[in-house]
């Protein structure tokens, strides 16, 4: 059985001017692909073993390749939008014809040149097509644990929990939304470090570093804050959550921490109600 959207060796059984065709034996020559002839290896006679790659024309025919996809059936990839149309966007998938997204199967807004993550599958006009709907597809079997960095792309957005990442484009991972203190969005490529492996195999990410590391970075960022507001900060680590993951990108546990290094430092004096930068020379 020739498979649609999977590779597989296939036997020669009939050569034509415009390339060969293919079969799974000269015995089931009924149902054959062709192999264009600008894809046919040298040298290549009746009986021969080549292993190809089915997909469909532009007229929906089956139709071989020898070269190799960045997606194959059942699986999941990365892909970089070619075109976006009335019916769907078209990506770039590494063959001759642009494999077909429909907009039933897109979680959001497309322009060419975004990166996607896609999961391909078979429609119901047995036609190969890619959908955005990818998080059952996901493996759970990564080698990560916690501690380790990693990279991944976001593909989804659940405003109630955070953020879904696919680690190395194929483990499933979330940052979750207590979890988000800088501008994350479906469609970015991230490093993070992996919080926690769930008991499902899913991993927990953190997009900020450990705590003796990422101190630095939130020290220089209340700096930079303080410059901005003229050098007084109206609001202390006794603000809400709220208030200063809003202006800051950080939890308050992590702002108490750097301002009290500031503090000891003598970077900065802490007042009623309000954090003021001191100068140099004061």
């Amino acid at each position: 059985m020739i498979k649609l959207g999977e590779k597989q060796k296939l036997i020669v059984i009939k050569q034509v001017d415009f390339g060969v065709y293919l079969a799974e034996s000269a015995e089931s020559a009924d149902e054959r692909v062709l192999l264009p002839k600008a894809q046919v290896p040298e040298g290549c006679k009746t009986g021969d073993e080549i292993e190809v790659f089915i997909y469909r024309d532009s007229r929906d025919r089956l139709i071989s390749t020898v070269k190799s996809p960045m997606i194959s059936l059942d699986k999941v990839a990365a892909l970089k939008v070619v075109s976006v149309g009335k019916q769907g966007a078209f990506l770039d998938w590494g063959l001759e014809k642009d494999l077909f997204l429909p907009y039933a199967q897109q979680s959001r807004k497309l322009s060419a040149g975004d990166e996607v993550l896609v999961y391909l599958y078979i429609d119901k006009s047995d036609r190969l097509c890619a959908s955005m709907k990818v998080y059952d597809h996901l493996r759970t079997d990564s080698p990560y644990k916690a501690g380790d960095d990693v990279n991944g792309l976001v593909f989804q957005e659940n405003e109630n929990y955070g953020m879904f990442v696919a680690v190395d484009d194929i483990y499933s991972a979330a940052i979750l939304k207590q979890e988000l203190y800088k501008d994350v969005k479906p469609g970015d490529r991230i490093r993070a470090r992996v919080s926690r492996v769930r008991e499902d195999g899913r991993l927990n990410l953190s997009v900020r570093d450990k705590a003796h590391v990422q101190i630095y970075p939130d020290m220089e960022c209340i700096i930079k804050l303080l410059e901005e507001y003229g050098g007084v900060l109206p609001f202390t680590e006794k603000a809400t959550p709220e208030v200063i993951k809003r202006e800051t990108g950080m939890s308050k546990n992590e702002f108490k921490r750097a301002v009290g290094h500031l503090y000891k430092e003598r970077k900065i004096s802490i007042e009623e109600g309000r954090i003021r930068l001191i100068s140099d020379g004061q």
